[in-house]
């Protein structure tokens, strides 16, 4: 399997970012992993944005697996004066966790300090600067030394792979990007699959992808950090290549530390500060009838390194299964 790796990450010094209207704290919120490569990453990138600009805290934080919380980050904030908060969830789509999880950690604070305003930000979602990001790296697999037997795109399938949710609208934006990025690439197709919750899965994303008798397959995993389902993906990828050996295969990486992502992050900030975030989830209709249905009868568990959810079994392993579950209210 020939493989592309991660770009090193950028010198600071030579990316320039607008600047912010104000000297706001940031809490930039991850999703969380029990893989330290991962969460380590995570951390640096946070990191790297806070050194380009330290006018300002820039704080990480995690939704659940591993620490610091988000109430953690938030009281930080709070000892140290501030009673204006831009959180920020470093999310790619808007899922469940950016719509209920993130926002219902968020009440909790609000509960815990009520004279802070908070500022919620946009997810990542569908924009130029990432689209830049994986046209770049899909070049990089046209030169001689990634592709030695000249394979055409026209003989390549692109295997797209999304961390999948039980979010319809999540799903549909990682098709649609999967879409954006294959017209006029000239590869001979793009199949979408998913490395877990929905489907297709990953090994059904593989046979699709030979039923066009593809003389090389590249995957690309749409992930921002590594981490155990990044692993997972190429693991996966090695095993059908043992099995093939007729097909040339490429796994590209993950995101990771790149000067399209801290664009990314800068304009997500800047939104929170001017009020021009175009979508944002803590007012979503479908959220608040949750909140409050919730309020009349269950509460929603709180998020920790030990989260419930992360069942060893996994309860959308069949299609019917998460047809049947899908649409059911969080």
């Amino acid at each position: 399997m020939i493989t592309v790796n991660s770009p090193s990450p950028l010198h600071i010094p030579s990316l320039q970012l607008p600047p912010l209207p104000e000297k706001r704290p940031l809490l930039a919120i991850g999703h969380g992993t029990r893989d330290e490569q991962g969460r380590q990453t995570f951390v640096d990138f946070v990191e790297t944005y806070r050194q380009i600009d330290t006018s300002r805290p820039v704080i990480p934080c995690f939704l659940e697996l591993t620490i610091p919380t988000i109430q953690e980050g938030v009281d930080r904030c709070v000892e140290e004066g501030y009673t204006d908060i831009s959180a920020l969830p470093i999310l790619l789509f808007a899922a469940r966790h950016n719509k209920f999880d993130v926002t219902n950690e968020l009440d909790r604070a609000r509960k815990r300090h009520p004279q802070v305003k908070f500022h919620y930000g946009r997810h990542f979602g569908i924009t130029p600067p990432i689209l830049e990001l994986w046209r770049d790296r899909l070049n990089q697999l046209d030169r001689p030394e990634n592709n030695p037997d000249n394979i055409s795109r026209a003989d390549t399938v692109l295997l797209f792979v999304g961390r999948g949710s039980s979010d319809p609208d999540a799903n549909g934006d990682v098709a649609k990007l999967a879409r954006i990025i294959w017209e006029g690439s000239g590869y001979k197709t793009v199949e979408t699959c998913f490395i877990g919750i929905t489907h297709p899965r990953l090994e059904e994303g593989f046979s699709r992808a030979y039923l066009y008798q593809p003389k090389r397959i590249i995957v690309l995993p749409y992930f921002l950090f590594t981490g155990v389902l990044m692993k997972k993906i190429f693991n996966i990828t090695a095993q059908q290549e043992a099995q093939h050996s007729n097909i040339v295969f490429n796994c590209l990486p993950e995101m990771g530390i790149q000067p399209q992502l801290l664009q990314v992050i800068r304009e997500r900030e800047i939104e929170t500060q001017l009020g021009t975030v175009t979508m944002n989830c803590e007012i979503c209709k479908f959220r608040l009838a949750a909140v409050d249905n919730n309020s009349h009868g269950h509460h929603h568990h709180h998020h920790d390194h030990g989260h419930h959810h992360h069942h060893k079994v996994d309860p959308y392993a069949k299609p019917e299964d998460y047809h049947q579950r899908i649409w059911q209210t969080p």
